[in-house]
């Protein structure tokens, strides 16, 4: 990570937890997409080839489900873009507290995101039913696009940056 002036701004701070969740995050996010498939497709839990399937598979490219979470960070940032620390009393450190708040944040935002068929599909195609990496690519692309339409973003990209812009 690039830290260029302030190594104690919020930002850097939020950064660095939010890659220190990482690992543990994307298996919530997986988690969260076996319930969302559950709720939307399979109420009645009967068990058929694709549920079955779907609940067993755990060999699969978790770098398609890490890019969604990264893309999830960048949007939380973006949306909690003030910079300046609070004064914290309970004796936790601000690396701790943007720890709980953006596990928080995350869960709030994958669920939300499974209540959506669209959602629930790309992600299922580019990573439990993965089947070919051009059809991984194609519903990489797709959910990305879903999430920043949910989220009412558009991403520009100007001379090799990415900036978000609220539509």
């Amino acid at each position: 990570m690039i830290e260029k002036l302030f190594p104690l701004d919020k930002n850097y701070i939020l950064r660095q937890a939010q890659s220190a969740l990482e690992e543990e995050l994307v298996d919530r996010m997986v988690f969260e997409l076996k319930r969302s498939y559950t709720f939307l497709y399979n109420p009645l839990r009967l068990m058929d080839q694709t549920y079955a399937l779907i609940l067993d598979t755990v060999d699969f490219p978790r770098e398609r489900v890490r890019m969604i979470y990264r893309q999830l960070c960048g949007i939380y940032r973006y949306k909690h873009r003030d910079n300046q620390l609070e004064l914290l009393f309970d004796g936790r450190t601000h690396f701790e507290k943007f720890q709980e708040d953006w596990s928080q944040a995350l869960i709030t935002y994958v669920q939300q995101l499974g209540q959506h068929e669209q959602y629930v599909k790309t992600l299922l195609r580019m990573t439990l039913l993965y089947d070919s990496e051009t059809r991984a690519e194609w519903a990489e692309n797709h959910c990305k696009a879903f999430i920043n339409q949910h989220f009412e973003l558009k991403v520009v990209k100007r001379h090799g940056e990415l900036r978000l812009k609220v539509s």
